[in-house]
């Protein structure tokens, strides 16, 4: 069971940038596009748990502040040569408010 929670509104997070957003179940990156899709993982490279919510946008990738490891957003997952995968959450634009879906457990826990 899950529940969609709102996180913020679109203007929130830059162009080509991100947000990270504390859920009961962790930090969350949300990544935005240049065309204004979202995206939504933990925030934590595989490589060496670095914030990725700080790396760079391009496209539909992140590049890890720390040790430059690219992310491909829609899978979650580090790209060649390197490997490695990240929590991914659904992530859904409703009007201007950016909407995550986590777990209910994660919701009951918190409360």
């Amino acid at each position: 069971m899950s529940e969609w929670i709102t996180v913020g509104r679109l203007n929130d997070i830059p162009s080509r940038g991100a947000r990270r957003v504390n859920t009961p179940e962790g930090a969350v990156a949300i990544f935005r596009t240049s065309d204004d899709r979202l995206f939504a993982m933990e925030d934590s490279c595989p490589h060496r748990q670095g914030p990725i919510s700080q790396g760079i946008v391009h496209d539909t990738s992140v590049t890890c502040p720390l040790h430059g490891w690219v992310i491909d957003l829609e899978l979650a997952s580090a790209r060649t040569p390197d490997h490695g995968c990240l929590k991914r959450y659904e992530v859904m634009l409703e009007g201007d408010e950016v909407r995550l879906q986590i777990a209910a457990r994660a919701i009951q826990a918190a409360e």
